[in-house]
């Protein structure tokens, strides 16, 4: 059975400050957790994130519309779970003046993704929030959250 994870935020940034947080890959090491994002952001080119210089997660563009859309589909490198097709992760940016709403969609999912665990960032329903919620905080701020153990 095949599940999606939505999350949605609210962030005190311009639509082109998240979106070039989302797409940089300086910035995504700082509220990533040391997670690097690269691309060149055409659709159908890869997208690899990748920590200590090692790719961790890959997949290839499907939609890039800056400051609006971005979708990709999304390979953990470790994971061995039998799937049909990859995940997708897209986010969504709605501007509201002076706010943006960034929502999360996670497709594909398979019932291991989402681990109902209290005290732990695995699975995608415990990982995005903490990430989000350290990209939210880096926006407002200029600062990160502490380093969580991923």
């Amino acid at each position: 059975m095949e599940s999606k994870f939505v999350y949605v935020t609210y962030i005190g940034a311009s639509p082109e400050k998240v979106w070039e947080a989302l797409t940089e890959g300086d910035i995504s090491e700082q509220y990533f957790f040391g997670t690097r994002i690269e691309s060149n952001w055409e659709e159908g080119s890869s997208v690899t994130y990748s920590r200590n210089g090692e790719v961790t997660d890959e997949g290839s563009v499907l939609k890039y519309d800056p400051a609006h859309e971005l979708s990709f589909t999304w390979t953990n490198k470790s994971d061995d779970t039998p799937r049909e097709s990859p995940t997708v992760v897209t986010f969504k940016l709605q501007h509201m003046d002076s706010t943006v709403k960034l929502t999360l969609i996670h497709d594909n999912l398979v019932k291991t993704d989402i681990v109902e665990k209290e005290g732990t960032y695995e699975g995608f329903n415990n990982g995005w929030p903490a990430i989000l919620s350290n990209l939210k905080t880096f926006l407002e701020t200029g600062e990160t959250l502490p380093a969580l153990s991923l």
